[in-house]
């Protein structure tokens, strides 16, 4: 862990150094250089090896569902894009000596004043209607990571959730359960099928995280999947996870970190296998949904099949790997992220918390709360009428952003409207 870590520290390392490479003859040049190369490193720590795109500068917006509104245009990157320039802008204020040194502090109160009214112009009036017909349920189990797998007690937990399903149905049609919820394989355990189709609703499906195993290959082989059953117990479509968590459910090159004595997080040396890639689904009696497992929805600009655009996306998931942390908070503002850049809705199904339903602008219409056992019973909310600019455009957006911050750089560069930065 601590190796991840340090690995990952380079990004903000390297691009303070580039920036400080510079004697900068303004401060807001020095602070758009900055904001447009950090923008550019976080870009690239979510694609460099597979990609790492936790907890971007920009979720600082997340809390206020105005301001994070600019992500409908520019995606999250626009968003750190403003959180550093804002961070970096009040250095002026350093330079007691510098003429005009108020009107970079100036800017700096203005971006988040801007983005919030912009944003709450776009919300002003903003109602989701519902999906007829499609009454969802969302089961969180609350299973303690460190209990979940042991042999003795997977029955308990298995039977918590087909307990948790089988209550008053009151309009459910579709029920959900979050990732891993079942402690066996599927695709090889009719009677887990059959007791999975009896809290089936009637002509609705069941859908939930599970491992599926290939014994007979030489090492075995392993996938993280979500499975969607009918009434019967029959699996009518499959997912299987694509984006997995290095050091969790796979070891990167392990024939050179494995004779070092690495290994992953968690117990086992049996690798699990990327799926083929992002797949949208169509069963009856649901409108067509991109399935996400776990770490998946953290990934901006990819999360649907572009070739089949869906209308909601299905994030299941196991939180329970953080505890009562800020990890599931942390993981639950990149989804509404999600959900906001795509103009979709997006479900959430987690073990431990926190499930919900989330509306095409990134507002939470539903929750459950961490550590709580229970079930979420909500409406399924529609997708906006028409794709958002990032959605439609995306990289450009950012691109011509980041564009017209370096051509900001240059001209303050060459007419400078402060005296020149004392760098010690």
């Amino acid at each position: 862990m601590l190796l991840l870590c340090a690995g990952f520290a380079l990004y903000p390392a390297l691009t303070t150094w580039l920036v400080a490479l510079r004697r900068w003859r303004t401060v807001g040049a020095a602070a758009l250089a900055l904001a447009t190369v950090w923008t550019l490193a976080e870009m690239l720590r979510g694609q460099l090896l597979g990609g790492f795109p936790w907890n971007l500068i920009g979720y600082a917006f997340a809390s206020s569902e105005p301001a994070s509104q600019l992500a409908a245009a520019t995606g999250i990157w626009g968003l750190s894009f403003a959180a550093v320039l804002i961070g970096a802008l009040p250095a002026a204020l350093l330079e007691p000596a510098a003429p005009a040194r108020w009107r970079p502090v100036a800017v700096a109160i203005a971006i988040p004043a801007l983005l919030w009214g912009g944003g709450a112009w776009r919300l002003a009036g903003a109602e989701a209607e519902a999906v007829e017909g499609v009454g969802l349920r969302l089961v969180q189990g609350n299973v303690a990571q460190h209990h979940k797998w042991q042999p003795e007690l997977r029955a308990r937990w298995f039977q918590r959730h087909l307990d948790l399903s089988a209550g008053e149905p009151d309009g459910v049609s579709h029920v959900v359960w979050p990732e891993s919820a079942t402690p066996y394989a599927l695709d090889q355990d009719p009677e887990a099928r059959r007791l999975i189709g009896q809290v089936v609703p009637d002509g609705g499906l069941l859908l939930t995280g599970g491992e599926r195993f290939d014994l007979a290959s030489e090492p075995p082989r392993a996938w993280n999947s979500l499975f969607v059953l009918d009434g019967a117990g029959h699996v009518l479509e499959r997912y299987d996870k694509r984006d997995l968590v290095p050091f969790g459910e796979f070891l990167p090159f392990r024939e050179v970190l494995g004779q070092i004595g690495l290994g992953t997080l968690t117990r086992g040396s049996l690798d699990f296998q990327p799926g083929p890639g992002r797949k949208t689904i169509e069963v009856p009696g649901l409108p067509p949904f991109s399935p996400l497992i776990c770490y998946e929805v953290i990934f901006p600009g990819d999360v649907i099949d572009p070739n089949v655009r869906p209308d909601w996306l299905l994030n299941v998931t196991n939180d329970a790997w953080f505890g009562r942390s800020s990890g599931p908070y942390q993981h639950l503002a990149m989804a509404r992220m999600r959900a906001l850049e795509e103009g979709v809705p997006l479900v959430r199904s987690a073990n431990t918390g926190i499930s919900a339903v989330i509306d095409p602008w990134g507002r939470i219409r539903a929750r459950l709360d961490l550590g709580m056992t229970g079930v979420l019973d909500a409406e399924l909310p529609e997708p906006l009428g028409e794709r958002t600019l990032y959605a439609r455009l995306r990289p450009w957006p950012i691109v011509l952003l980041l564009g017209i911050a370096g051509c900001m750089v240059v001209w303050l560069e060459r007419h400078p409207a402060m005296r020149p930065v004392n760098k010690s």
